[in-house]
C-alpha cells in the first residue's frame, strides 16, 4: 500500500499564499513516508518536469494535476494528459473524460465554504470517480460526514487528503493505495476502489491555529512568499476514535 497525498499546494499556486516552495513540500512529504503526491495548484496545472528527478530521488511519484474552479466549484482533476486547465463547467468536464482518462475527485464537498460543490453532487454525481475526505476535521465538528454517506450510498470510493495549503497539515489525513508507484496505476487503483482512507482528528488548537493562519493570508497577495526560499464504509478507517 502506498500511502499518498492526492490535494497539496505550494507557493506556486496563482490565487493562494503559500509559504512552502514545491520543492520544501517534496521534501516534508518524504520525511514523513509518503510515497505519491500530487500538487493540485488552483486552476493551473504545474509543469513537474524540473521536480521529477528530485522526487524520484526522494522515493516519490508526483501525479500532475490541479483544483479546478468549475461554474464556481472547486473540483480536483488528477492526470489529464491534456485540458484540464480549459474546463470551465460541467459539460466540459463531462466531454473531457470521455477522451481522457484522468481522475476526478469531489474536494471537500459538504463544507460550508462557497466553492464546495454541495448540492452539485447529486446532479453531477456521474463525473466523480472519488470524494475527498478531507483533513480538516476535529472530533466535535466534522463536515466530512455528509461525504461518507453520500459515497456510501453512491459505491464512491473515499480518498484521504490533507488539502494542504501549510506544510503541517501533512500527515493527519491521507490515502492509502493498493497499486505500483506509478500516477496512471495510481489513479486507476482509486477509481477501483483499491484506496483506504487514514484519518486523526485535530485538535481544537491546532484546527484552530491553522485557520487563523489561512484567513490572515487571504489578505497577501498570491505568490507573497513564492520568492523565498458514521455510515459503515469498509474501505475507511479512522485512526484514535470514531467520528459520528
Amino acid at each position: 500500500m502506498l500511502k499518498v497525498e492526492l490535494h497539496a499546494h505550494s507557493a506556486d499556486d496563482p490565487f493562494d499564499a503559500i509559504p512552502h516552495t514545491t520543492v520544501q513540500l517534496i521534501e516534508r512529504a518524504a520525511s514523513m513516508g509518503y510515497q505519491a503526491l500530487a500538487v493540485t495548484l488552483h486552476d493551473k496545472q504545474l509543469d513537474l518536469s524540473s521536480y521529477r528527478s528530485l522526487a524520484a530521488e526522494r522515493g516519490i511519484t508526483l501525479i500532475p494535476g490541479l483544483e479546478r474552479t468549475i461554474e464556481g466549484k472547486h473540483v480536483l482533476l488528477l492526470n489529464f494528459r491534456r485540458g484540464a486547465e480549459d474546463v470551465s463547467t460541467f459539460d466540459d468536464l463531462a466531454a473531457l473524460k470521455k477522451h481522457e482518462a484522468g481522475l476526478v475527485i469531489a474536494p471537500h464537498p459538504f463544507f460550508p465554504g462557497g466553492t464546495c460543490l454541495r448540492g452539485l453532487m447529486d446532479r453531477h454525481a456521474n463525473l466523480f470517480d472519488a470524494v475527498e475526505y478531507n483533513g480538516m476535521f476535529t472530533t466535535w465538528l466534522n463536515f466530512n460526514i455528509s461525504a461518507v454517506r453520500w459515497a456510501h450510498v453512491r459505491g464512491k470510493p473515499m480518498v484521504g487528503c490533507g488539502d494542504v495549503h501549510r506544510l503541517r497539515q501533512l500527515g493527519t489525513t491521507f490515502s492509502l493505495v493498493d497499486a505500483e508507484p506509478d500516477a496512471d496505476a495510481i489513479c486507476e487503483a482509486v477509481r477501483a476502489g483499491r484506496v483506504q482512507v487514514s484519518a486523526t482528528p485535530r485538535s481544537l488548537g491546532s484546527a484552530v491555529a491553522i485557520m487563523a493562519d489561512l484567513k490572515v493570508a487571504e489578505i497577501l497577495p498570491p505568490g507573497f512568499w513564492q520568492d523565498t526560499d458514521t455510515v459503515p464504509v469498509p474501505s475507511l478507517t479512522v485512526a484514535r476514535r470514531s467520528l459520528r
